[in-house]
């Protein structure tokens, strides 16, 4: 069955939600999303949102989604070293350089879904990128637990260390620290 095409009305009133919930985060940060600002600044009504993305957290969902979903398409399907073809050294390498840019790029939204009850496409997309971390260091480290190894390098992405440092200029710094971790992770003894 194709998909349902979204009616005009309903398309504008989304991209006027998700461009109100922008413009609070670069003016306001983190406190200044509230469905009761959102909604003022969208000029919808506050049940449109709730309809719309269920809650806050699904609003935040959907604001990190298609950077998140556009990545992991380029895994699935794009270009090495990213997508399939490369060695999977240089695969991990690629993935954990687009995840930290990932997290960079999006900091507030991860700050505020940091505090927010999971959403259930984010704990699919934390599966895959689980999987696929786990699948590439099978192959590149047959020798590590693959399992706890990739749980530890994706949380070195989620702690309070990635906003510390990209909030306070280092942005460069963090992502080549990311790049010597995961080359560290590949070194054979």
């Amino acid at each position: 069955m194709p998909p349902v095409k979204e009616r005009a009305d309903a398309a504008r009133n989304r991209r006027a939600i998700l461009d109100a919930t922008a413009a609070l985060l670069a003016e306001h940060g983190a406190e200044g999303v509230t469905m009761d600002r959102v909604a003022a600044a969208a000029g919808v009504g506050k049940g449109t949102i709730f309809h719309r993305f269920g809650n806050r957290a699904g609003l935040l969902h959907a604001m990190v989604a298609e950077s998140a979903f556009t990545l992991r398409a380029r895994v699935a399907d794009g270009p090495p070293p990213l997508g399939p073809g490369a060695p999977a050294a240089d695969r991990l390498r690629a993935f954990l350089d687009a995840m930290a840019r990932l997290v960079i790029d999006n900091l507030e939204l991860m700050t505020i879904l940091r505090t927010e009850p999971p959403h259930p496409r984010t704990e699919e997309l934390h599966r895959f990128w689980y999987e696929h971390l786990r699948a590439l260091l099978e192959e590149a480290r047959p020798d590590v637990d693959a399992e706890i190894v990739a749980r530890l390098l994706l949380d070195s992405l989620a702690g309070a260390t990635v906003p510390d440092l990209a909030r306070s200029g280092q942005a460069d710094r963090l992502t080549a620290a990311v790049r010597e971790l995961v080359d560290s992770v590949l070194r054979t003894p």
